[in-house]
């Protein structure tokens, strides 16, 4: 059911489809911020209502640049301008790094309109781009590869989301870099926006039982030996997280006080981006 980004697929689950559990979907990862911030006009659900279900994957947003880029640590991205790709210019990579250059004085420079992450890694491999977003490092190594390995062969400069993650430990994790009250709010958002990365989710008024129900069998399949083995040839990461978790995080999002909604509002405007040769300013194919 393509539109909007996924918004078409939210609104018919939330209001047409039956109520009874037997229909789920993964909403896309920024329509909590997008509903907390009131940035999607189009969004005609409150995202209390929904049954929460689980999420796949839990899962850090990795900024990190090639291998020969000069930029290499965050220190460097401070002292050079270093141009990195996106997918849009109001997705959650572009909205990162907007946060960098506002609040850690990073000087990144977003080319946006990338359909994909293979898209924007053959656009670092062309030079157009130096670095990149990605919620799953694994796929930037041959299938197997350890996390030293995929380290060895880029630049990795720093990971958003609630908490470091194994074989990761050495890369900076945003809500440690904050030296304000008012930083620490910002990323404690951004961050729990970043952990809500493939959120499964049912319709509004479904019973409290099914709901329970359905989580049970979510967090049974996401520890399943098989399940695990089948995504680990895929080179999928899974990092399952309860439907009770995620609810939380959700309505910690949305009740969020309005002065700290305005500092994010700020912290995410990105002021150094221009769209990738053959896109649109508004980031469709010309």
């Amino acid at each position: 059911m393509p539109g909007g980004g996924g918004i078409v697929t939210l609104n018919y689950v939330a209001n047409v489809a039956p109520k009874d559990g037997s229909v789920l979907t993964m909403i896309t990862q920024s329509f909590p911020m997008d509903q907390a911030l009131g940035l999607e006009r189009n969004l005609k659900v409150d995202l209390r209502t929904l049954g929460w279900i689980g999420n796949m994957s839990d899962s850090n947003m990795y900024f990190f640049t090639a291998k020969e880029s000069p930029t290499r640590t965050l220190d460097d991205a401070r002292r050079r301008e270093t141009v990195v790709a996106a997918t849009g210019l109001g997705s959650i990579m572009t909205q990162l790094a907007a946060v960098y250059n506002n609040a850690l004085g990073t000087r990144f420079k977003v080319i946006y309109g990338y359909p994909s992450g293979p898209a924007m890694s053959l656009a670092m491999e062309r030079g157009e781009v130096e670095g990149r977003s990605t919620s799953n490092p694994q796929l930037l190594g041959s299938p197997g590869a350890s996390a030293s390995d995929i380290l060895a062969r880029h630049n990795f400069l720093i990971q958003t989301g609630m908490r470091k993650f194994a074989g990761y430990e050495g890369v900076p994790l945003l809500l440690e870099l904050a030296q304000s009250d008012d930083h620490r709010r910002i990323f404690d958002f951004v961050s729990k926006a970043v952990a809500i990365a493939r959120p499964l989710v049912t319709t509004p008024g479904v019973p409290p039982e099914r709901i329970a129900a359905l989580r049970r069998a979510f967090d049974a399949t996401l520890a399943d030996p098989a399940f695990l083995k089948d995504a680990a040839q895929q080179g999928l990461e899974i990092g399952a997280m309860g439907g009770e978790e995620l609810e939380k995080i959700i309505a910690d999002m949305l009740d969020t006080p309005p002065a700290v909604l305005d500092r994010v509002r700020h912290a995410i405007q990105i002021k150094s981006a221009e769209a990738a040769k053959g896109v649109r300013g508004d980031g469709k194919a010309e």
